[in-house]
Formats: C-alpha cells, sequence, structure tokens
C-alpha cells in the first residue's frame, strides 16, 4: 500500500549527499534501482535524476516495521528515506559519486509499488529502441538520457542569458499560420471557423522575425517549435525546436560574430571544450571542391583531387563518357588501405551505387608499389602514372574515382569518404571541427518543376557583385547567406534578408512568381516592407542537432524527451490517430471511404 508524502519533505537529492555531511541526518527520495538482502541488512541503491546513494537497512536502526517494509522493496518502487550519513563500511564504489558514502536507515516509507519493467532502467541500454520509445516514460529514467535533456535545458538556459546580454529580446511567434508554397511539406490544422480553409505549423517564424525587425524590435530571439511533412533520418523529427534569432542593421560579419562568442560559450559553460576563435570560413564553391558536400567533416583529410585534365585525352570509355556529357572525373586518397580486400572494395561500390552512381573506378597500390586497378588496361603507363601523381598517390594507399556529372560526383564522393572514415573508426566523437560555410549559391534548379528555386528561401540577400547577372545568369548568383558546420552535420543557418523592394522583385522574377502571386503569399511581409525596412539579417540553431554533437549521441531521438520514429508516429501515445466523426464533422471534413478486405 502506498504511503503519503504527509510531515516529511526531501532535503536532499541524491548526490547531493557529500562526505561533509557524515554525521547528519537526511531524508532522500527517489526509485529503487537496485535491492540485494544479504540477511540481516539490505542494501538498496536509490536513484533519482542526479545519480545513485546506497542505503543501508537494518533492523536495529529502522525497527521491525520499516524493516519489513525495505523486505518487499523491488526495482522502480518509489520510496522516501531518513538516515544518517556515514562512511560506507565496505569497499569504495569509484563508479559513482557517492561511492564513499551511504545512508543507515532510521525509516522509510513506500510512496509507490512498481511493477516489473518490461526492460532494464540502466545506462547504455541495449534493449531495442521501439520497446524503449514505446515504454518513454520508463526509458527518460535511464541516466544518460536524464544527463541529455539536463544539458539540453542548461543550453537553452545558457542561451537566454547570452542573447538577453547582447540586447536581444525574446519574442514568441504564432503557430497557426498561412501555408506558403516554397520549402518542405507543411503540416496543415483545419479550421472550425472559416470552413475549407487552413492554418499551417510553421516551418520556420522566417516571415514573422522579418516583421519583428520592421517593427523595430531590433534583436529578437525565440526558442521556437517548428515542424515539416517530410521523410525522417537520425538528425531529423516531424517537429523540433530552433535557436531562432534576427538583428537589424548587420551584415554578415556581425551576424557571424555574435553568433561565433555564443557557440563558444555554450561549449565552454556546458561540456568544458575551449572552441578557437575566430571559427574558419569557406566558401561553398570551396566546400564542394574539396569535400564534395556542404556541411563538410573536417576532422579527416581524404579530400577530393579533380583529375579531369590528366584523363581527358584517355580511352576509358566511363572516364571520357562522362567529360564529353560536361562531367567530371575525380578521386579520393584512402591512405594506407591499398590492401583493401576485394570483398569490401565490391561493397563501396555497392554503397555508392546509393547515391546514384553506376560504379567506382580504383587504383590499389601495394606495399611494394605494384598495382591493381579496374581500368588500368583502358591508360597508357604515363597516364597511370599521371593520376597517381596527381592523387598523391604512395605505396600502400588506395585511390577511388568517380566519374560523371560533376553535382553527382560530389555527392557520391561527399559519402564515400565519409563511409570510409566511418569503417575505419577516423570519426572522434570528443573532437570538434566547426566551420562556417558561406556564398552559397542564390537558386538552384528543380527537375521537377523546371524552374529555379531558392537554396534557402525568397528573402536571401544576393551578393552585392552578383546582382548583374540575376536577369541573364541567375545560377551563377551567389548568396549572402552562411551555415555553420560541425563534425559533418548542419548546425544552423541563416542568410542576410532583402531590403530592398527592386531587388525582391528580381527575385521572385527569378523564382518564376508574378508580383500578383507573390503578394497572395507573402502580402503582409511586402506591404510592411512600404513602410520603412532596415537592412536586417538572421540564423536560426536545430538545438536538437546541436545538443546530439554535444551528448556525443548518434540520433536526435536521444536528446528529445518524446521524439516521433521513422513514420513521424509515436509509439507511446499512439499519434497520430483516428478523431471522432462528430470532430470530422464540425470541420467539414470527409475522409475516403476504406476499401473492404
Amino acid at each position: 500500500m502506498a504511503e503519503s508524502m504527509k510531515g516529511l519533505s526531501r532535503s536532499h537529492r541524491c548526490t547531493e549527499v557529500n562526505n561533509s555531511m557524515i554525521g547528519n541526518e537526511v531524508t532522500v527520495m527517489g526509485w529503487v534501482q537496485k535491492s540485494r538482502n544479504k540477511g540481516g541488512i539490505i542494501f538498496v541503491d536509490l536513484r533519482d535524476r542526479s545519480g545513485i546513494l546506497q542505503i543501508i537497512f537494518e533492523e536495529a536502526n529502522v525497527g521491525a516495521e520499516s524493516y519489513a517494509k525495505a523486505e518487499k522493496l523491488r526495482s522502480e518502487f518509489v520510496i522516501a528515506v531518513t538516515g544518517k550519513v556515514t562512511k560506507r563500511a565496505g569497499a569504495v564504489n569509484e563508479n559513482i559519486v557517492t561511492g564513499d558514502i551511504e545512508i543507515v536507515a532510521s525509516d522509510i516509507r513506500i510512496l509507490s509499488e512498481a511493477d516489473t519493467p518490461p526492460f532494464p532502467i540502466e545506462e547504455n541500454s541495449k534493449t531495442k529502441e521501439e520497446l524503449r520509445l514505446k515504454y518513454r516514460y520508463l526509458d527518460l529514467r535511464r541516466p544518460d538520457l536524464q544527463k541529455n535533456l539536463i544539458m539540453r535545458s542548461k543550453v537553452t538556459t545558457l542561451t537566454r542569458a547570452f542573447l538577453v546580454e547582447e540586447g536581444f529580446i525574446e519574442i514568441e511567434t504564432p503557430t497557426l499560420c498561412k501555408s506558403t508554397p516554397e520549402g518542405a511539406r507543411d503540416y496543415l490544422v483545419p479550421s472550425r471557423v472559416h470552413p475549407g480553409s487552413f492554418y499551417a505549423l510553421p516551418q520556420s517564424p522566417q516571415i514573422y522575425k522579418q516583421l519583428l525587425m520592421c517593427s523595430g524590435y531590433d534583436r529578437y530571439f525565440q526558442i521556437a517549435r517548428c515542424y515539416r511533412d517530410e521523410d525522417l533520418r537520425a538528425d531529423r523529427q516531424p517537429e523540433f525546436t530552433q535557436i531562432d534569432m534576427e538583428l537589424s542593421f548587420v551584415d554578415v560579419d556581425d551576424v557571424i560574430d555574435v553568433n561565433e562568442r555564443l557557440l563558444a560559450k555554450l561549449f565552454k559553460d556546458t561540456i568544458n571544450v575551449d572552441i578557437p576563435l575566430p571559427i574558419q570560413r569557406m566558401t561553398y564553391k570551396e566546400a564542394m571542391e574539396r569535400f564534395g558536400s556542404d556541411k563538410p567533416d573536417l576532422r579527416f583529410g581524404m579530400e577530393l583531387t579533380d583529375i579531369t585534365d590528366v584523363v581527358k585525352d584517355c580511352e576509358f570509355v566511363v572516364f571520357k563518357g562522362a567529360i564529353d556529357a560536361g562531367g567530371s572525373v575525380r578521386g579520393i586518397n584512402a591512405k594506407g588501405q591499398g590492401g583493401m580486400p576485394r570483398k569490401k572494395i565490391d561493397a563501396l561500390v555497392d554503397f555508392v551505387k546509393g547515391y546514384g552512381a553506376k560504379g567506382l573506378a580504383y587504383i590499389a597500390i601495394g606495399e611494394d608499389g605494384t598495382i591493381k586497378s579496374s581500368f588500368a588496361k583502358f591508360m597508357k603507363d604515363e597516364e597511370m602514372n599521371a593520376i597517381i601523381e596527381r592523387m598523391q598517390g604512395e605505396n600502400g594507399d588506395l585511390l577511388l574515382f568517380a566519374a560523371d556529372r560533376t553535382k553527382l560526383v560530389y555527392d557520391v564522393l561527399g559519402a564515400l569518404r565519409l563511409e570510409i572514415a566511418e569503417n575505419l573508426g577516423m570519426l572522434d566523437k570528443n573532437e570538434y571541427k566547426f566551420v562556417w560555410i558561406t556564398e552559397f549559391p542564390l537558386l538552384e534548379w528543380n527537375e521537377d518543376l523546371n524552374r529555379y528555386q531558392a537554396m534557402h528561401h525568397p528573402f536571401t540577400m544576393p551578393m552585392e557583385e552578383d546582382l548583374p547577372y540575376i536577369d541573364s545568369d541567375p545560377g551563377r548568383v551567389r548568396a549572402k547567406a552562411y551555415d555553420i558546420v560541425l563534425n559533418g552535420t548542419e548546425i544552423g543557418g541563416g542568410s542576410v534578408r532583402i531590403h530592398q523592394n527592386d531587388i525582391q522583385e528580381k527575385m521572385f522574377e527569378a523564382l518564376g512568381f508574378t508580383m500578383d502571386a507573390a503578394y497572395e503569399q507573402f502580402g503582409f511581409l511586402l506591404n510592411a516592407f512600404k513602410y520603412g525596412v532596415p537592412p536586417h539579417a538572421g540564423l536560426a540553431y536545430g538545438l536538437d542537432r546541436l545538443i546530439m554533437l554535444m551528448a556525443k549521441e548518434d540520433s536526435i531521438r536521444d536528446v528529445i524527451a518524446f521524439p516521433k520514429i521513422k513514420d513521424a508516429s509515436c509509439l507511446m501515445s499512439e499519434a497520430p490517430n483516428v478523431v471522432d466523426a462528430k470532430q470530422l464533422e464540425e470541420l467539414g471534413i470527409e475522409l475516403p471511404q476504406q476499401p473492404e478486405n
């Protein structure tokens, strides 16, 4: 039978008790991690969010009634214990903070009994994720998840304090918005009051934060909930959190400066990591040419090398065909991997086919200088030597090549270098390599829509020197956009915004919008711009991704309290789910008939 808390108050969390309190009486409360009855003495490991504390029950100290209660204890019972802090009688447990002390209990209350949980509540659980997510409220008791969520709380608290000190104002923006055509799919919310009309949940507070700049708030921030109806992966969720900000009367360097100092503070104060400032900057063009990615992982080398000019006259049809079609041939040097078994090379070939490659050419250089290659028979000796020289190939190296459209070559080799680094254990989670990627293309061509679309969003400012090309060669125009990348993951991005009407009109034209269509979608923002708009710029971090990297986790699900799985459903609450027919009727929604089985 569960007992009440009447007249009882917790004095300390478990790990707040320390050896300076020896001889003092304390009251602690929490969950039973495990209980061991040694005959006449019962050892209980008590757990709360701070950690574990050992409790000793002896009948002489607690009395027969309380000792009988202690005998009943099982894992996950919730108890309150009063007792005296003593030096641990047995061996010190160096694996826990309280390993040199224990509580000799004088009283116990069982506040709640517990069924046997479906899996052990323990750090680094081996239980399948599906089962843990179904019982997420139990999973969240695990110390490693609790540490992650406590870290997340500390990061948001530090962020708020830092930004307020920097003159930012925290303002909430609506979560029931107007749907916009650009970007990912919106989550739609039907309106009962306006039949046939829908709100959209915000993909970001973009338009509202720009309006706040028009309204004179100068520096805004928000810990914002955002929603995107898109396919999930390890670092995506349908609902996620941004650290969102916008600043007036600034340019690129101003935004980067305040954010570098924010990142340095977060990493130092949270995980005691020093970030050298200023953070390295790299243009989009350089990042793609060197790493095949606009979010390069700089913890290792294996950079791309262009050999197009070296092989342009060769007879190897794969290389020749790609070059003749306007593509390129590029490679990476996996140092010391020349002895890789053919089976593993074939596995890499299968891997790149998943990125659209037709295959993978290679040169394996033995430790004795012998060469094995998938295409040597099509090449002259001097051509092979020139390739190896360009690739800085040495004895023991493995050279891997892709030939196709340059964009595809970048994608293939960018993914391949990460796959090899992962396989070789080259990705150290204790190393933090930041880089700003700048000068993104303003626009990218969408094959499905047969038109340009904004690489970031329609309000991104072009670089002034590229403005003359916006009509004649839109793909050439670079944006005043910037992403902050950490260990190969984009953790934030932003841009300087357009504040001049003539440039905004040009942007809409390049995107295939008439001004009537632009006003239909963004009229309230464009109208606001008529009344005096300051130059402004902003940035937003993906808080979930940032915490994932700080906590050295592989998935953002491990730093979110109640995450969804890959099909955007919640195993615990079974959302999404059917709703009452009356609710649908009030909303004017009629569902299609499901075919009978």
